[in-house]
């Protein structure tokens, strides 16, 4: 199989410095995701976007518990690297409820997968996200993964080696930190998920109508500054 090898600087540009992609390389031929939609479990629900959120996931933790899952294969064990990876960019409603499934989506192209694959390393994770969160914003799918991936593609990050070799970090100090690295934004404007050991997960970044960093309201779900929390560093 022929093999790309994507620079950081290609796919993320302009803020290349920012990019999480230690080492990725895009397969010549990719799967085709399979079309994703409403259920049950899992409604269309059109409402009113009052804000979004930019959820980015700690890569090292996914692959620890995931990297016997053929899904995580291209991530985790296909010669790639990850830091932070970007998990999608979500519009939120004014309440409590969010906007999903607004329409149908077709699967998506292969050179929209390719642009996007050092950011977001799943085809079906792509095709799932802009399904339940791109349809919403009424742009199609390249417009869609351009926004996501540049807000992504300009965040920093702290010295992760570091925190996770400190001895009792609490999440108020990892978000304190990753605030210090990212001009505009403060502890309160983020939600940091861990499992059930106190693993960091994922970091919620909280964005206003304009994409710009804003204070999280109350119901989004997250750690409390006090509760400990661990980072896996990988292999």
């Amino acid at each position: 199989m022929i093999r790309v090898a994507l620079s950081v600087a290609a796919l993320l540009a302009p803020a290349a410095a920012s990019a999480q992609a230690y080492r990725c390389a895009v397969p010549g031929d990719l799967p085709r995701p399979r079309a994703e939609g409403p259920d049950t479990r899992e409604p269309r629900r059109v409402v009113p976007i009052g804000g979004y959120t930019l959820a980015i996931t700690w890569a090292p933790q996914y692959c620890h518990g995931n990297a016997r899952d053929a899904s995580a294969r291209f991530q985790c064990a296909s010669g790639n690297r990850f830091g932070f990876t970007l998990h999608g960019l979500w519009p939120d409603g004014t309440g409590a409820q969010w906007p999903q499934y607004c329409r149908a989506a077709a699967p998506l192209s292969a050179d929209v997968l390719r642009k996007n694959l050092c950011a977001t390393p799943s085809v079906q994770l792509l095709q799932h996200e802009y399904a339940k969160h791109g349809t919403c914003m009424g742009v199609p799918p390249a417009q869609y993964f351009a926004r996501s991936t540049g807000l992504y593609a300009r965040l920093r990050y702290p010295d992760m080696n570091a925190l996770s070799r400190q001895s009792n970090l609490t999440v108020g100090q990892f978000a304190t930190a990753f605030a210090r690295a990212n001009r505009g934004l403060s502890a309160s404007m983020m939600r940091v998920t861990a499992n059930k050991s106190g693993w960091l997960e994922e970091v919620w970044l909280c964005l206003d109508r304009q994409f710009a960093f804003t204070a999280c309201p109350a119901h989004q779900r997250g750690l409390r500054p006090p509760a400990g929390l661990k980072i896996w560093r990988g292999a």
